[in-house]
């Protein structure tokens, strides 16, 4: 399979040369120019993308995966991907997605056809029998699901992997995504958009003010991100100290009221979608003496969207948040709000009730 992708790629490229030469000068010199400009597809809807097919890319598994015609049946076994592919446009294309998608108020903000789809599982069980049904051209995967990789290829049937569990390995995942679905550019605008919320935050937020915080995962206010989750770049990124930096785990770890009160953090954030209340973690008599309590600064991660304490193609925007709730005399609410809007007029073609995003 490798080895015949190649020979396509060489063949693809001779003959992409000769055709180059047939055109006419007067638009080769065209589209010169606007590429040299800088334009991309999203700055100017009248430069198509003419993607070219096989292509050669590697996944998260680190593996060299040959792609031979543009895929025109989709599968993605991972909200973090069906977001990406909804980004870069993909969203037609969908054949059938991971399990819950009705717990993700994007798809029916941006995408409502997709909540009809089949499913294909969750992260922990997979449907390979359902998913092979669906005829997929490619399947996206996250890492953890890797073993299925093998059943699905013997079937003909090309799969990625990825896992964006940091903000370096999130751009890698958008850039693979745009590669392996012919939407390169709109990859690289969305990619550029990072670039720019990123140096923002860097630029603008003082790094030399960091208050402590204390990221208090959904599913419990005593389970928190350590420095190996992609939550972490979150609270560094705008302008906050995570105080369980020092935890190793891959995913949320359990922590005692000993433990959180032991760390004392100025600030507490209740991460998006969470399945308690600010009022709930407040009126918890075992944690009345923290500061964060008794200054009466937690705050709870607007959820309305999507999760943005998750390596999502808005993960950027989790830092945006954080800054305005830790910086605000630098980067306030309303700002934040009104470069959330922008965000999703972009790449979601969606226009959104800014007052679902006031805290």
């Amino acid at each position: 399979m490798k080895e015949k992708c190649r020979w396509l790629v060489i063949l693809l490229a001779v003959v992409t040369s000769v055709l180059s030469s047939c055109l006419a000068p007067a638009a080769v010199s065209a589209e010169k120019e606007e590429l040299s400009s800088g334009a991309s597809m999203a700055d100017n809807p009248s430069i198509i993308e003419q993607a070219e097919f096989p292509v050669m890319v590697t996944d998260a598994a680190g593996r060299e995966v040959c792609i031979e015609r543009k895929p025109e049946r989709l599968v993605s076994g991972y909200y973090i991907t069906t977001s990406m592919l909804i980004a870069l446009g993909q969203e037609e294309k969908l054949v059938g997605i991971e399990a819950k998608a009705d717990t993700r108020p994007l798809y029916g903000m941006a995408a409502p056809k997709l909540l009809d789809l089949p499913n294909v599982g969750t992260a922990k069980v997979f449907d390979l029998e359902g998913c092979a049904a669906l005829r997929p051209d490619l399947v996206i995967l996250p890492l953890k699901l890797k073993e299925s990789i093998n059943a699905l290829e013997e079937l003909g049937i090309p799969v990625l992997t990825v896992n964006p569990e940091d903000l370096p390995r999130l751009k890698e995942t958008i850039a693979l995504l745009g590669t392996a679905t012919g939407t390169a550019q709109r990859a690289d605008s969305l990619l550029k958009c990072c670039d720019e919320m990123q140096t923002f935050l860097v630029e603008t937020i003082p790094q030399s003010e960091r208050p402590s915080v204390y990221l208090a995962g959904n599913s419990s206010y005593l389970s928190t991100a350590g420095s190996e989750m992609y939550q972490n770049t979150m609270l560094e990124l705008g302008g906050g100290q995570n105080v369980a930096a020092e935890l190793e785990d891959p995913y949320w770890a359990e922590v005692s009221y000993e433990q959180l009160l032991a760390w004392n953090p100025q600030i507490i954030l209740i991460a998006s979608g969470a399945g308690y209340n600010k009022e709930d973690l407040i009126s918890d008599p075992n944690l009345t003496s923290l500061k964060a309590v008794q200054d009466g600064r937690v705050y709870t991660m607007p959820s309305s969207l999507e999760a943005w304490d998750s390596p999502v193609p808005g993960a950027l925007l989790g830092s945006l948040w954080t800054a305005s709730v830790l910086h605000s005399s630098f980067y306030d609410s309303e700002a934040f709000q009104s470069d959330v809007a922008d965000f999703y007029r972009t790449f979601y073609d969606l226009e959104i009730d800014q007052a679902i995003l006031a805290r």
